[in-house]
């Protein structure tokens, strides 16, 4: 399988933990490589079926969905959310209630897409995609578009504005603690 966008995880931003808000925005990049790879995947397997790059794709999919994905929205509803939750900007308190429901949706989202994803890495004679299938793999990637554009556009730059350079590093400190957790 011919990689035109690189995998999950490499070629990313180097940004550390000091940094806390270009941390989560350079996720938001993995998260978008990793949905790209998806999407090639599924044309992949559409023209050509499955082999081994497939399934190698397939894995590094539910890498990233499966391990990054939770921590960086445990980092949202931890250190972005609660600062924003009392704000007096009402569209504010609406993102991120919106925000707080698409978190549930595409966990819920997530654990179908991870079943076929199964599948695709470990099955010897996968199935392929039916229509239900494709367009409930559309409706998880497609969530994080919008979820993406209200986080970078209205969301962290309001979170970021309400810490000091002491929270962002005690923020920071935390997000990086919960990886070596994991």
């Amino acid at each position: 399988m011919a990689h035109s966008a690189p995998l999950p995880g490499f070629e990313a931003p180097a940004v550390g933990f000091e940094q806390p808000f270009e941390m989560l925005r350079a996720c938001h990049e993995r998260v978008q490589r990793s949905l790209d790879l998806l999407r090639r995947l599924i044309e992949y397997l559409d023209t050509r079926g499955h082999d081994r790059s497939t399934r190698s794709a397939a894995a590094d999919v539910l890498r990233y969905f499966d391990i990054a994905a939770p921590l960086h929205h445990e980092d949202e509803e931890l250190h972005v959310f609660p600062v924003l939750a009392g704000s007096a900007d009402a569209a504010l308190r609406e993102a991120i209630a919106v925000l707080r429901d698409d978190h549930v949706r595409m966990a819920e989202r997530w654990a179908w897409a991870r079943g076929v994803l199964l599948g695709w890495r470990d099955d010897p004679e996968p199935t392929l995609l039916d229509e239900p299938s494709r367009a409930l793999l559309k409706a998880f990637s497609d969530a994080y578009d919008a979820h993406i554009a209200t986080e970078e556009g209205l969301v962290y730059p309001a979170a970021q504005a309400a810490f000091d350079a002491t929270g962002l590093a005690r923020i920071g400190a935390e997000m990086q603690a919960r990886r070596r957790a994991a």
